[in-house]
């Protein structure tokens, strides 16, 4: 007996699903069932996937969906399956209203309409009708069965599961009786959640990672069961008293049918000017914009080119889509919002720069329109476009409002259980300590789409753990059943749909609040698009924000014309091209990794086509293939520049006759043998995919057509074989051109205007304190002096306060937000600067200064301005907060003068605390900053270090060996060799250099040092030199200060003068009370005028760092630590 399944979840259920749509088809196809439903929890996110798959394999897709709705007051679920293609649109409609409108449930009898189209199923459970039969209110069910009969009629049905659960059972047996006494037919279900039954255990952790519960809490009860498998054969057997119940599948699964027209595209109507044609319009934009670009160099070649790309465009039927994209470009930069210059292969279109759509001519640079758009293989144009950052948002809004709220979306995305995450959340729920699951979850590589698997290959100690540990394993497997569900939903970077009309009649839409600003679509970008709508991608990219940053403090500070535009600087600037060729790219687009700065130095760009090149080159491929070291030497000389054929020479002229772009491999092949472009491009993605029959089809082309412009065939085969190796490597030269603008543009800005750029670099990551870091190393390089944070004169950003010196950012610390670093500069603006801290605290009280706050900005030297020692106002923050409450509540008691309160509160308000020690004020700006502003924790043990036989950084040669080194430890981090071999990354810095020491695990193990971020340790080392030329250092062993001085013999010379001993006795005494017995030797000398009394001091003391540094602090005292 056959049946179909008509409630399934899948894992677009987002909390009760392990069903992956591919296993969820390939299960039915085994089970050779005709069809089978997909009813997931209030959504369609996956029907498209479904619909396609099933489809791929045979098998009929029923859309369906378990919905949450409100009848009769009752909240509950209820299974809607689409009977037609209206009855998907109503589905669609429907959904959207459960997150734009209800919420708590959609008031279905509200929409008689949207009931005609649709088969409705109670099931027993997780429904409306089991709310009612656990609240014992089972006589509500006439009314609501009556009232569903009037708008369902035989479309209404009861399901029965046949499971031994006993609720389910007594919801079985009610149904039935239902079924009889309102002559409804029954229908058979499985409320499927997983496919096999051994995978309940992996399914209830799944669940409980959701509600965020324990799995074996044991008040806490799922509600889910092991007969929610996809058991065909146990379903039969359940429903063989009942055959009619499992018919009904049957003849449900043959009414409920969907056809989708994917493939085809829909547009929004574009409104031209004085009733004309949109083609019409289109032409005419194109024409004024060849003037506006061209004026009198317009020639033939050009109106050549125009005519044939507009031609193309308007035969596929792609000119509202130019429009479209031209109109909120155009917007865009009306409003001064920074735009990209192009990006992808949209760049390659006439058309596309003489509507503004992109600012790179394709003609100068050899481009392709037919690489965008190929009139011989009809897909839909795409240009990705480049905004502002911080007002990209801007022109979303725009276009909401030009088309209406309906018809404009941004896109879903949906979040996946990674292999850390997963790790991580099934130990939690399955009770295991935070310690060993974070141990466990360390042990997985960072590496972006690891999976579980691949990590236990790369791993050895997981694979050993996993293998020797039953704790470990549990959690491995149950993580492997859930790795890559998707567990959550968010919102696509940069993708918006515009519909002809209401997103509705396209895709059901999503919204997390009824409160969010904007739906979006329930389809993903690749489902969007196969259902016909199109994506525009409004991106955000934070080097446009960048560039505006640094244009305006140009006319701001540097007093050029009010008009300077970065669109307007050459393209052939020496300073420019110097900088580059020396590596200096920190803070230039594209080029500031360190591969990419190697790179640079090897091929010493003069020239924009290196720029396009060095984009293209720097990539796995060309890297790993020979490409560049030839394409190197043909550059410098060393080898000879050669072209497959003569007739090529012009092509590959530009690279020196190496095949890197693209657009070459179709240009080759329209010059060689004959072939038109489009054709060109169909054999460039012939040759990426490799498929052996194709390309031997290819080849016959290709040297079929060669011969007949007279190349000998042998040679034709040869250049064949030589273009499809290359077309693998082949970057797209149109985006590579357009971003290598931005690159020159921000090297440009960077050799010109150092402090502009390297303010707005600075202001563009604030939040991201290890760049910050970097950045702020690379300025102290370009000879810009940078302020100390201050209240008094930083503003919210990195600011050039005058040329060649930066003030250090207020948002730029770690606890003090942008809103709150706003707020310290409008109200200094407005009123002043401020006095003191209570000053400060008052008049900021509306921005709600807490401890917090103030915390971070006396740790950062932001309130040194106010004329007191960071450690008494840190003491005191307690009683500073306390005498701003005061002042507060008088002010609101109306109790005397509220300025002239202020100005005498500082005589009221008493400090407490002391002087922070220097190493301590140091690591508390580091805390907040990522960085010593102020000094360096080097500077104060510099001597100590170099007593102890330490050299800086900087001294190392260039072949060492067994070298100490004095340096501050930052961070470390875990490599792997090839091999799989794990090794540490130390990051060290001192006063004037960073370095990376490679320290490998045994080593590392060995190394009896707790290593903490910010401490001073010496670094024995060994330095070697790479095959570029580049420094190699290998650290051998680890030492504290204080080990090290315990294998050292030192003596402590203390000097004092005379008329200050007395006084200064005490406080010795004191000290050397407190310090601990050691190996150091002590001499007390007192000067009295020419004389100098040497006191013996029996003691020999343990040296220690803060000891010393007390011990510094005291008044006339001079000491010095000598090492025998």
């Amino acid at each position: 007996m056959s049946f179909v399944h008509l409630q399934v979840h899948s894992e677009y259920s987002l909390q009760d699903s392990l069903v992956r749509v591919d296993a969820l088809i390939q299960r039915v196809v085994k089970e050779k069932m005709p069809a089978v439903a997909l009813t997931d929890v209030d959504n369609v996110f996956g029907f498209v996937k479904f619909y396609q798959t099933a489809l791929k394999h045979g098998i009929k897709p029923i859309c369906g969906v378990d919905l949450t709705v409100t009848i009769k007051g009752v909240i509950g679920r209820v299974l809607l399956i689409a009977k037609n293609n209206q009855g998907y649109h109503d589905l669609l409609y429907l959904v959207s209203l459960k997150y734009t409108q209800y919420p708590q449930g959609v008031p279905l009898l509200e929409f008689p309409e949207r009931c005609e189209h649709l088969i409705m199923i109670i099931s027993p459970w997780q429904s409306i009708h089991s709310v009612l039969f656990e609240a014992g209110q089972q006589d509500k069910v006439s009314d609501i069965l009556t009232v569903l009969k009037l708008h369902f009629h035989h479309r209404l049905y009861l399901g029965l599961l046949g499971w031994s659960v006993a609720k389910i059972q007594q919801v079985d047996r009610w149904h039935l009786a239902l079924c009889e006494q309102f002559n409804i037919a029954p229908v058979a279900l499985g409320a499927v959640c997983f496919l096999q039954a051994e995978q309940f255990k992996a399914h209830q952790v799944r669940v409980c990672i959701h509600a965020s519960r324990l799995l074996y809490d044991a008040s806490f009860e799922p509600g889910y069961f092991q007969e929610q498998s996809f058991e065909n054969q146990l379903l039969i057997e359940r429903f063989e008293y009942m055959p009619k119940a499992l018919n009904n599948t049957l003849l449900i699964a043959k009414q409920a049918t969907v056809t989708l027209e994917l493939g085809r595209n829909y547009l929004p109507e574009v409104m031209a000017p004085n009733h004309m044609h949109p083609s019409d319009y289109f032409r005419a934009e194109a024409e004024a914009g060849l003037v506006f670009r061209f004026g009198n160099q317009i020639d033939d070649v050009l109106r050549e080119r125009l005519n044939e790309e507009v031609g193309i465009i308007l035969r596929m039927g792609f000119a509202s889509y130019f429009l479209i994209v031209a109109d909120f470009i155009s917007w865009a930069k009306s409003q001064k919002i920074p735009v990209g210059p192009g990006r992808g292969s949209g760049a390659g279109s006439l058309v596309a720069y003489v509507l503004k759509i992109t600012d790179i001519n394709p003609l100068k640079y050899g481009l392709l329109f037919e690489r965008f758009l190929n009139p011989e293989r009809v897909s839909m144009p795409d240009f990705d476009i480049d905004f502002c950052m911080d007002r990209r948002d801007e022109v979303i809004q725009y276009v909401v409002h030009k088309y209406g709220k309906e018809a404009v979306s941004q896109i879903i995305t949906y979040g996946t259980m990674a292999a850390k995450a997963v790790v991580r959340d099934v130990g939690r729920v399955l009770g295991q300590p935070y310690g060993f699951m974070d141990k466990l979850a360390k042990l997985i590589p960072f590496e972006l789409g690891i999976t579980l698997e691949k990590a236990m290959e790369k791993e050895k100690e997981l694979e050993r753990r996993y293998k020797t540990e039953e704790a470990v394993k549990q959690v491995i497997d149950l993580s492997l059943e859930l790795e890559g569900l998707v567990r959550n939903v968010g919102r696509h970077a940069g993708g918006v749909v515009i519909a002809p009309g209401k997103l509705t009649n396209f895709t059901a839409l999503y919204q997390e609040s009824i409160e969010s600003i904007q739906p979006v679509t329930q389809y993903d970008k690749d489902d969007i698009e196969k259902i016909g709508l199109v994506k525009f991608d409004f991106l955000g990219l934070r080097t446009l924000t960048i560039i505006d940053w640094a244009c305006q403090t140009i006319r701001d500070h540097q007093g050029l014309q009010v008009d300077f535009s970065i669109e307007k600087i050459p393209l052939d600037d020496l300073k420019t091209f110097e900088l580059i060729q020396k590596g200096n790219t920190t803070g230039v687009f594209q080029v500031e990794s360190r591969g990419m700065k190697d790179l640079i130095l090897r091929l010493v760009p003069d020239c924009f086509e290196d720029l396009v090149a060095l984009v293209a080159l720097y990539r796995p491929g060309p890297l790993q293939s020979g490409m560049v070291d030839d394409f190197i030497d043909r550059k410098h000389g060393r080898s000879d520049v050669a072209y497959p054929h003569a007739s090529l020479s012009e092509i590959l002229k530009p690279t020196y006759g190496v095949i890197l772009y693209q657009e070459q491999v179709m240009q080759i092949a329209q010059v060689l043998s004959g072939y038109s472009l489009g054709a060109a491009d169909l054999l460039r993605r012939a040759m990426g995919k490799k498929k052996v029959e194709e390309m031997e089809a290819q080849r016959a082309l290709f040297v079929d057509g060669a011969k007949k412009q007279g190349v000998d065939p042998d040679q034709a085969g040869g250049i064949f074989d030589l273009v499809e190796k290359f077309a693998g490597y082949g970057f797209n030269k149109s985006h590579s051109a357009a971003y290598a603008l931005i690159t020159y543009q921000t090297a440009w800005l960077k050799a010109n205007h150092p402090d502009a750029l390297m303010s707005a670099v600075l202001s563009s990551d604030m939040d991201n304190t290890d760049k910050v870091v970097g950045f702020y190393e690379d300025t102290l390089k370009q000879n810009i002096k940078v302020l100390p944070v201050c209240i008094n004169s930083s503003m919210c950003r990195f600011v050039v306060e005058e040329p060649m010196v930066i003030r250090y950012g207020l948002a730029a610390i770690k606890g003090v937000g942008d809103g709150f670093a706003q707020s310290v500069v409008h109200e200094r603006k407005a009123r002043g600067p401020y006095r003191d801290i209570i000053d400060f605290c008052v008049r900021l009280e509306h921005a709600k200064v807490n401890r917090k706050m103030l915390e971070a900005l006396i740790k950062a030297g932001a309130c040194d301005c106010l004329g007191q020692e960071r450690g008494i106002l840190y003491a005191s923050i307690d009683r500073i907060l306390a005498q701003r409450d005061k002042l507060l509540k008088d002010q609101c008691n109306f109790q005397g003068d509220m300025l002239g309160g202020i100005m005498s509160a500082q005589a009221q308000w008493q400090a407490v605390g002391e002087p922070w020690l220097k190493a301590l004020q140091l690591s508390y700006e580091r805390d907040v900053l990522g960085l010593y502003l102020s000094s360096h924790p080097m500077l104060v043990f510099r001597q100590e270090v170099a007593a102890l036989g330490a050299k800086s950084l900087l001294e190392l040669k260039d072949r060492a060996k067994n070298v100490l080194v004095g340096a501050v430890f930052l961070s470390s981090r875990v490599v792997y060799t090839k091999t799989g071999k794990r090794l540490i990354i130390l990051v060290i810095e001192d006063e004037k250099s960073k370095e990376e020491l490679l320290l490998s695990e045994q080593e590392y193990e060995r190394a009896q040092v707790d290593l903490k971020a910010g401490e001073v340790l010496l670094f024995e080392v060994t330095v070697s030199i790479r095959h570029d030329g580049a420094k190699r250092f290998l650290c051998d062993r680890i030492w504290t200060i204080a080990d090290r001085r315990l294998l050292t013999q030192s003596k402590l010379l203390i000097a004092i003068e005379g008329d200050q001993f007395v006084e200064l006795a005490p406080a010795l005494n004191h000290l050397f009370l407190v310090t601990k017995s050691g190996r150091c030797q002590v001499q007390l000398m007192i000067k009295d005028g020419g004389l100098k009394i040497n006191v013996p001091c029996k003691k020999t003391i343990l040296l220690d760092s803060q000891w010393l540094e007390q011990l510094k602090k005291l008044p006339g005292v001079i000491c010095q630590v000598k090492y025998c």
